[in-house]
């Protein structure tokens, strides 16, 4: 795949990601680009059509495709576009192949009401592990950048997850974790029953707080780091924890139209964080 051709997918994904990585040099944000364009790929595997057992044998071809890329032998051209980052940054095998693990989490059927332990595996996969890549790229020394991973991915996916609520539940998911469900004593059921039920918002607001929590353990760490190498993680952080903070002052209550910021605001958001 060309590197217009992968630019082309993250432009075309609208999210704020293209923000946070444009500014990096040139180099490191090929490499991210490629990780985005893998991600994506796997991801629309386990969210498109299709019975779980043919995306199960879908993502098991990514997970042969991971083997040969750190062999030395991709075919994909998305993995050939890794094969240089891969080298250059010593990424790691087992980070891709957990993002795969979590993108199965989901394709083997609708995930309902998840143990807290649950859920953070799944963010530990489909976010966190991204992370791990992630700061292997930028630079980020390795034991502050698998902290920062960890509690910047999970504010990130829990974010995600608040804002998406009306529309995973459209699709049969529901990613609230069932002791704060249990908490509230609120009945399992169909995902729609229980965001009608005025109940939820407590939920809701409970998981929001540890949103909270897991940015604010961000900021610190980040606070630590040289700018230069947690430039495109203080981006993130702003962008999505605006997301959370405008949520949260909406109220859980109402779950739509998804909350969004404009992309006016996501680059000015992209350039403040970048040079202040």
């Amino acid at each position: 795949m060309s590197d217009a051709a992968v630019l082309d997918v993250v432009r075309r994904s609208g999210t704020s990601f293209y923000w946070a990585m444009r500014l990096l040099p040139r180099e490191r944000r090929r490499a991210m680009y490629a990780v985005y364009a893998f991600c994506r790929i796997v991801d629309d595997i386990a969210d498109g059509p299709g019975a779980p057992a043919e995306k199960r044998e879908r993502l098991a071809g990514w997970r042969r495709e991971v083997e040969r890329l750190f062999d030395g032998r991709p075919q994909d051209p998305v993995a050939r576009a890794l094969a240089g980052p891969v080298a250059r940054y010593g990424l790691g095998k087992g980070d891709f192949l957990a993002v795969v693990d979590g993108m199965e989490m989901d394709a083997d059927g609708p995930i309902v009401a998840p143990s807290w332990a649950e859920l953070r595996r799944y963010c530990a996969c489909v976010a966190g592990a991204v992370g791990l890549i992630s700061v292997r790229i930028f630079g980020t020394g390795e034991a502050e950048g698998r902290r920062l991973a960890g509690a910047l991915g999970e504010a990130v996916q829990l974010t995600n997850i608040l804002r998406d609520l009306a529309e995973d539940a459209g699709d049969g998911r529901l990613y609230l974790p069932r002791e704060e469900l249990d908490r509230q004593g609120l009945p399992h059921g169909p995902p729609n029953a229980v965001l009608a039920d005025p109940r939820t918002v407590a939920v809701c607001e409970a998981v929001a707080r540890v949103a909270r929590g897991r940015f604010d353990e961000s900021a610190r760490l980040m606070a630590a780091m040289p700018r230069a190498t947690s430039r495109p993680a203080r981006i993130m952080l702003a962008v999505y924890s605006r997301l959370l903070d405008r949520m949260v002052r909406r109220g859980f209550g109402r779950l739509e139209p998804r909350v969004r910021l404009s992309a006016a605001e996501r680059l000015w958001l992209a350039l403040r964080h970048s040079w202040f």
